[in-house]
């Protein structure tokens, strides 16, 4: 015994330890509660999935021949230098932290201003990156506040920027030149966090300034900078009108905007800044402009439409005032658009079902599309890819709900679990999209699933945008219910395993649904949600607070008080029955971490099924890589285990 004594340790220990070694062990920014042991084989099997990459452009450099990407190589998005089609890419920037956006400096291209914040909290820092030297330098405060929507002066002097760093909730305008950060200077104080800058006129003494007041109401101003005179260019007395991305025009007397004004949808048009008359261009298209671009020599202009869930481009003369569609683009989404300063080319980003975002550059006499990245997909095949099918149903006051269905894999056969996943905002929309890496749940799990726009969505006008606002939040939940009904009549899709997931609104949609329909889902995966609107608004960050108030309704006034706890998920803890999964990110500045360790902690007390993550280097949203994938397989693990089930 005494010999055999050791050796029965020993095995035990090397089984552990070979245990150990066969699971994915969380990293050390990752808090878990109740997630079981997750084995290296499935991370090894979702590889195939996880590994694609996209790309989109930032800055095109003044001689339009070159550009600064955004793509990612390790385990966040960085800065990518790119200097012909299909060529190499130069990493510039290599931080722990993502780098999302940059500008060059307009005249010589000799530097960038870029963003870049800690631990996802968003408040966005501006550095300079020197391109000889490459040494970044902080611009502003490095504290708790947010700067950004930069508009350099023509000459390259410097540029205007909002910040909310006076006092953390109002969002002020300054002047810096990048070259003497010291020398910033407050050009203008604003009361409120939804203030920003539309553009700056050639001769760089006025600015078009923006106040967004909610999804359905914004205003335009013009700020002569040095009077520092703000005076209004539309009614700030005209409630529930859209007024937004104005530049101003060849004729500096003139501007063009986007607005819903005595429409249904947002329309390109232009203001007389002197007499006030309004031509609209788009209103034969029913559908909104949800973006464009003005060349250099404000002679044309390319704009963009969401018509149902995909986009389209259309190219304008403004002297003829006459449009057409510019034709042979993949049918998908366009993420940005921008011309060269010759104004005889055009960089888009695009992706479609089949593919993740990618950079484009059109030839705009010949129409000719050249390709200038090709991202990695990973080992995935396009034919493994899940291709979206536009969905409608009815819901129960017969407005009509639509979304984007996924199938799953055809190889698959009998009745389907389904995935409901739902887009935050509320005033987000779930466009046709590339899954990505969630073809895994398509092409080896077998499940379908499905993106819906419920009432509260962008994309389909203002009022349809509107209609969950204030006392008619639930209402959208209800869209929830009459989708589960329509899930029923499906012959492929299996009504009794159904999951709801979404993300921060979309949190609170999935929480909601969890408690109002609890017999009629298998389990549901909150990430970033609100669980209480009175908690949320309380602790949300300030900036944005008077924005928020606007869309779900005040805290304030005892009436709505008393609605939002009637609604709300912590409060309705007794009716759920169904294992939950809850995300979150710690420094989350939107939707706060306390939103969600309360509904952990309810849950848990009653003795519900609870899984917990929560990473401590994140903020609304998991965006580096090492803590995606662990969500990923966390997810599957929980599907594994109360879904397919």
């Amino acid at each position: 015994m005494k010999s055999f004594i050791p050796v029965f340790l020993l095995t035990g220990a090397a089984f552990f330890a070979q245990t150990k070694n066969d699971i994915v062990v969380p990293n050390e920014n990752l808090i878990t509660e109740n997630i079981p042991a997750i084995p290296k084989s499935l991370n090894e099997k979702i590889k195939k999935y996880s590994e694609s990459r996209g790309a989109n452009f930032t800055a095109i450099h003044p001689n339009g021949k070159e550009l600064i990407m955004v793509t990612r190589f390790a385990s966040t998005n960085q800065l990518h230098h790119l200097s012909q089609p299909l060529g190499n890419r130069k990493q510039i920037t290599f931080f722990d932290e993502p780098v999302n956006s940059a500008d060059y400096e307009p005249t010589n291209g000799k530097y960038l201003v870029y963003s870049k914040d800690m631990g996802g909290n968003e408040f966005g820092q501006l550095f300079r990156l020197d391109l000889n030297s490459m040494e970044s330098t902080l611009l502003t405060d490095g504290g708790r506040s947010q700067n950004g929507g930069m508009r350099w002066k023509k000459d390259g002097s410097g540029f205007y920027f909002s910040s909310t760093k006076r006092n953390g909730g109002d969002r002020d305008i300054y002047f810096m030149n990048p070259l003497k950060p010291n020398e910033t200077k407050l050009i203008l104080e604003l009361k409120g966090g939804g203030w920003g800058i539309s553009d700056i006129s050639e001769d760089g003494k006025k600015l078009i300034v923006s106040e967004y007041v909610s999804a359905n109401e914004s205003y335009l101003y013009l700020l002569d900078t040095e009077t520092k005179k703000l005076e209004p260019i539309t009614d700030r007395t005209e409630k529930q009108i859209v007024q937004s991305s104005a530049k101003f025009a060849k004729n500096p007397d003139e501007i063009y905007f986007v607005t819903d004004r005595n429409n249904e949808f947002d329309r390109l048009a232009l203001m007389n800044l002197k007499t006030k008359k309004i031509t609209y261009f788009t209103t034969d298209i029913p559908w909104e402009v949800s973006n464009y671009t003005l060349s250099k020599d404000k002679s044309k202009i390319v704009f963009e439409t969401n018509e149902s869930g995909l986009n389209k481009l259309y190219l304008m003369d403004t002297a003829s005032q006459k449009y057409t569609e510019i034709k042979g683009l993949p049918i998908g989404l366009i993420n940005n658009i921008k011309f060269t300063d010759d104004g005889k080319s055009l960089f888009f980003s695009q992706s479609t079902y089949d593919s993740s975002s990618d950079i484009y550059r059109l030839d705009l006499a010949t129409k000719n599309i050249e390709r200038w990245t090709d991202s990695e997909q990973g080992e995935m095949r396009k034919s493994e890819m899940a291709q979206p099918k536009l969905i409608e149903w009815t819901s129960f006051d017969k407005m009509k709900i639509s979304g984007f269905y996924y199938p799953a894999s055809k190889k698959f056969t009998g009745k389907r679990p389904v995935m409901i996943n739902i887009h935050g905002g509320p005033e987000g929309q779930s466009m046709a999209s590339s899954l990505g890496s969630n073809n895994y749940y398509t092409n080896e799990m077998g499940v379908a699933l499905i993106y819906p726009n419920v009432r509260g969505s962008s994309g389909f006008g203002k009022t349809y945008i509107a209609s969950d606002n204030g006392f008619n939040r639930m209402n959208s939940v209800k869209d929830i219910d009459a989708l589960l009904d329509w899930i029923a009549k499906q012959p492929e899709l299996d009504k009794d395993r159904i999951m709801i997931m979404g993300g921060s609104y979309g949190g609170f949609m999935t929480l909601a649904t969890a408690y109002e329909y609890a017999d009629r889902i298998r389990c549901s995966v909150d990430v970033v949600g609100i669980s209480d609107f009175n908690t949320f608004l309380k602790n949300t960050e300030e900036y944005r607070r008077d924005l928020r108030r606007a869309e779900y309704g005040d805290e304030r006034d005892p009436k709505m008080s008393a609605f939002f706890t009637k609604i709300a998920p912590l409060n309705n803890t007794d009716k759920i029955k169904k294992p939950m999964f809850i995300i979150q990110g710690t420094n989350d500045p939107r939707v706060p971490v306390t939103e969600a360790m309360q509904m952990r902690d309810k849950l848990k007390a009653q003795g519900n099924t609870v899984w917990y993550l929560e990473a401590k280097n994140e903020g609304h949203g998991f965006r580096k890589k090492e803590n995606v994938d662990f969500q990923r397989l966390a997810v599957i693990k929980f599907m594994q285990e109360y879904l397919l089930k």
